[in-house]
């Protein structure tokens, strides 16, 4: 594809100013709010409630309670975890500033890293409160595709995270990208595939099979729903850019590398799965199930 043809279809493609988006939803001069913290707030939120939906059902592994306890601790590892992972896994550098870790509102958030932050929460809270890691983690699994979906709808309002150069019908022209070329709305795939998409298979299999009776099944399915949806999106997104040299060298981008052990695990737990299968006494509700 020459340049001369990009730069035709560079006119005839969408410009993203002339979408009329901005990161700002709220200024009021003096305080700012942004579409970014709304969408994790969304995330939370919505997530929260269909928990409190999903706990309802015959032999859940937590109360209401601990429902109410874990947004706590979820919030601080979506935060933490997400901050740490983008300085460790994307931009190390920064450790040589160690007061600019702290900086959330100049961007850099990791969605490994914010998995391994809420995976440690339930890890604390299960624990404390001596309830299944594992079946917690099934729960839990079933409300993430809400934060993720939220999450890269934000990433599209910045204009940040854009696609590889393209001459797709649908190819939107980023005013922060180099060379004002069409790219992938990249942003809007992975939106899909990690909100709905996979919402609507772990919907399935918690609904209509015993897939949450068996411990690290639906856990599993969700790393391996957002592990092959991540893995195939990366082929239409542009690397980082104090990346792009890693990624041309090894063949992969890092979002890439980092999801091959978390398919590695979903693939683990979806197998193994039966195999921890007992009978289920009710934290909350009145059945057990066996």
């Amino acid at each position: 594809m020459t340049i001369a043809l990009l730069a035709a279809a560079a006119a005839q493609s969408i410009h993203f100013d002339s979408l009329g988006l901005n990161p700002v939803a709220l200024d009021l001069g003096f305080f700012t709010i942004k579409w970014y913290s709304l969408a994790y707030l969304a995330g939370i939120l919505i997530g929260y409630w269909y928990l409190t939906v999903l706990i309802r059902q015959p032999g859940a592994p937590m109360a209401r309670r601990h429902a109410d306890d874990f947004i706590f601790y979820a919030t601080l590892g979506i935060i933490l975890g997400g901050r740490l992972g983008y300085v460790l896994f994307y931009q190390p550098d920064i450790f040589l500033r160690p007061l600019d870790i702290f900086k959330l509102w100049e961007g850099g958030m990791s969605l490994h890293g914010g998995t391994i932050g809420v995976i440690v929460a339930i890890w604390w809270m299960a624990r404390r409160e001596g309830l299944s890691f594992l079946r917690v983690c099934d729960y839990i699994a079933c409300v993430v595709p809400f934060g993720l979906f939220f999450g890269r709808l934000a990433n599209f309002v910045n204009g940040e995270l854009w696609g590889k150069v393209t001459s797709v019908p649908w190819a939107i022209v980023f005013p922060d990208a180099p060379g004002d070329l069409p790219r992938h709305p990249s942003q809007l795939y992975e939106a899909m595939l990690e909100g709905p998409v996979l919402f609507a298979i772990l919907a399935f299999f918690f609904w209509k099979t015993n897939a949450r009776y068996e411990p690290g099944k639906l856990f599993g399915i969700a790393a391996l729903g957002y592990g092959a949806a991540r893995f195939f999106v990366e082929f239409y997104r542009e690397a980082d850019a104090q990346l792009m040299e890693f990624a041309e060298r090894t063949g992969l981008h890092m979002g890439q590398w980092l999801t091959i052990p978390l398919l590695v695990l979903g693939l683990y737990l979806v197998v193994t799965a039966k195999g921890r299968r007992t009978r289920v006494e009710p934290t909350a509700g009145t059945n057990s199930v066996a």
